[in-house]
Formats: structure tokens, C-alpha cells, sequence
């Protein structure tokens, strides 16, 4: 079938509105309807050539929201009309990294990452999607494992936040941090991850919830998801650690470097308590670089964590976040903060290199 979709054909070209081809949904597959897709800085990384893991030309999206169109056979846990998040990361219940508990990289990621599905295609070539979703498409394909039923009454251009920035910072806190109450907390970084990990932060009641940020107007923002200290490093000079260490009394139990800059994890690291700290990135780094840590560093009992997609398990936990949304226990409606219509998705992204959204949605 013929579908819409936004399509990246090279490092630091904009997005081109392209008819292209979609293979229709074989045994254990889905067809969905796209209805809003967040943008992220993971698909900015993609467009710009900074940390591109998927080939050119490709459909970016991977934070989506829509309704379920068709099933092919062997479907059972959905059904058409059922509304959606498309999942970067499946859950398949069954492999051994599903059957641990202790993470949500189900075997079945590792398997696409190394050979991804090919259902795209323009003028008879291959086309990429993004995480193995493209939902800058208005109709994806996805494996059955690959989908997560949500609940009806929450709008998709909310509802499909929970898909990556929601579940990265919540999750991160919740799974992966293991934040515990009473706790002191830094946030590295303010944008849509960070103030996810500050309101995770505050579900998981800390007491002190520092957000760190060079933008002075992520203050009030900060403030509005549940910090409660604002520190911009330009303040400070090169005494940020220093007044960390001192606001926290000797050092955060738990950090958060949200951003991608190696430098600033290692700050991050440094910023934790000797004996019980925990530094966990978030960030994705431009290709190939690395993160030097030096090991008395950790020998003193500091732990540096990794985490991806908030070690949330996605078709079990996932769903959950809307619930918590629907009870008022996290705010999603001041997470969006820019909506427009596929056909003006660079002025989005345009907004996200000037630092002027914090997450921007667009609608099919």
C-alpha cells in the first residue's frame, strides 16, 4: 500500500514528504494507523549524521501513537480498533532476557537490530525505519511483540509520549536507578528525558530533586514537574561539583546525565556520594565516542549505570505510565509544549535545535 511519510535521505538534508511503499502485515504482524508521533533528539541525531545507526534514506518516528488497522494470522493480544504505542523494544514473554525480571531487552531486539525488517520502500529501493518504526510514516508494520495496547481516553498526541521520553525518565528512576524515598536526586539536563526523571524522581518521593540545565527558562519548567532546587552551571564557573557536593551534604545518592555530552557524565559521576552514589546516563553520545571513567572513582563505591528506555518492559509496565497519567500522578500535558501537522515537521525540529520546544508532536 501507498503511504505518507517523512522521509531522511541523507546527514543534514531536511526531511522530504514521500509517497512510499509499505508491505502489508504477515503472520504475527500488525498494520497501524499512525496518529501523532513525538520528536526526539535520537531521530535529530539520525538527520544530522551525529549518531546514525540505521542507513540513508530512512523513515524516522519511534515515540508513536495509533490505532491497530489489520492483523495478520497467529495475532491474538490485539485487535483492529485497539489503540497502540509502537515499541522500539518488544516483549515477547518468553526469551530469557524477558523470563530474568531484570531487564526489558527482550532477544528479539537484539535480533532486529542485527537483521531489520524491510517494509518499506520508494521507486523500488529500501527504505529504513527508524528503531523498526518509522512513525513519521501515517501507517506503520509492526511484529505483534512490537505493540503495546494502551487505554482509549488519552489522547494520541499524549499518549504517544510514553513511547521514549516518558519511559526513558520515569523508567530510569523507577527500574533502572531504583530511586528510594527520602533520596537526594540531580537531573543533568532538562529537556523532555530530564523532566521525565525529575517527575519520576518526585513519583518515587525524594527529598531534593536538583535540575541542572544552561537554559535559565528550563527553571520554572523544572519547578512545575517537581524540583526542588534549579542550579544553571553559567552561575558557577567550575565550582558545579563543589556545590553539589555541598547542597547534597557530601554528594547526590542518585544522578542523571540526560544530555550526551561525555564531560558532563563524568560530572554527573563525580557529583554522587562516595560509598552508595549511583550516576545513570541517559544520553546518547555522538558515534564512536567515549566515556573515560577512572576506576578509583567506582573502587570508592560510586556505581555508573546504563539505561535504555528506562529498563521499562514494554508491553507489561509500558501501559501502566498512562495510568498513572490518568490518575494525575505525572503531568503529560505540559510535556508537549508544540503540535503541527506532518507537512511542517522540520519547522519542529527547527524549534528543537534553538532550544525552544520540549516536545513537539506532530499529528497525521
Amino acid at each position: 500500500m501507498n503511504v505518507r511519510a517523512a522521509v531522511c535521505h541523507a546527514a543534514g538534508e531536511p526531511l522530504r514528504l514521500e509517497t512510499v511503499q509499505l508491505q502489508p502485515p504477515g503472520p504475527g504482524e500488525v498494520l497501524v494507523e499512525i496518529k501523532a508521533s513525538g520528536l526526539c533528539h535520537s531521530d535529530y541525531h539520525q538527520m544530522t549524521g551525529a549518531s546514525a545507526p540505521y542507513p540513508y534514506p530512512v523513515i524516522l518516528g519511534h515515540e508513536g501513537a495509533g490505532v491497530v488497522v489489520e492483523c495478520g494470522a497467529g495475532v491474538h493480544s490485539v485487535r483492529p480498533g485497539d489503540h497502540v504505542v509502537p515499541l522500539s523494544i518488544g516483549e515477547c514473554g518468553t526469551c530469557g532476557s524477558c523470563q530474568s525480571g531484570r531487564t526489558n531487552l527482550c532477544d528479539g531486539f537484539f535480533a532486529g537490530m542485527a537483521t531489520p525488517p524491510k517494509r518499506f520502500s520508494l521507486n523500488g529501493q529500501p527504505v529504513a525505519a527508524y528503531s523498526n518504526n518509522g512513525t513519521f510514516a501515517n501507517f506503520i508494520v509492526m511484529a505483534e511483540q512490537n505493540v503495546a495496547k494502551i487505554r482509549r481516553d488519552v489522547p494520541f498526541d499524549i499518549a504517544c509520549t510514553i513511547g521514549c521520553a516518558v519511559a526513558t525518565g520515569i523508567g530510569a528512576v523507577l527500574y533502572t536507578a531504583k530511586v528510594e524515598a527520602g533520596s537526594s536526586v540531580v537531573v543533568f539536563g532538562l529537556g523532555g528525558i530530564g523532566l521525565n526523571v525529575v517527575q519520576g524522581a518526585r513519583l518515587a518521593g525524594a527529598g531534593t530533586i536538583i535540575g541542572v540545565d544552561i537554559n535559565p527558562s528550563c527553571e520554572a519548567r523544572a519547578h512545575t514537574f517537581g524540583a526542588t532546587h534549579f542550579i544553571n552551571p553559567g552561575d558557577l564557573g567550575d565550582d558545579l561539583v563543589d556545590h553539589l557536593l555541598g547542597l547534597t551534604g557530601g554528594g547526590a545518592d542518585f544522578t542523571f546525565e540526560c544530555v550526551g555530552n561525555v564531560p558532563l557524565m563524568r560530572t554527573a559521576l563525580a557529583a554522587t556520594r562516595t560509598g552508595w552514589g549511583v550516576c545513570t546516563v541517559l544520553g546518547v553520545p555522538p558515534d564512536g565516542v567515549a566515556l573515560p571513567v577512572i576506576p578509583f572513582d567506582l573502587q570508592l563505591g560510586r556505581t555508573l549505570k546504563g539505561s535504555f528506555l528506562g529498563n521499562v518492559r514494554t508491553r507489561s509496565q509500558l501501559p501502566g505510565l498512562l495510568d498513572l497519567y490518568a490518575e494525575g500522578r505525572i503531568n503529560l500535558d505540559d510535556l508537549v509544549t508544540h503540535r503541527l501537522p506532518l507537512d511542517r515537521i522540520n519547522e519542529g525540529f527547527d524549534l528543537m535545535a534553538r532550544g525552544e520546544t520540549l516536545r513537539t508532536v506532530v499529528t497525521f
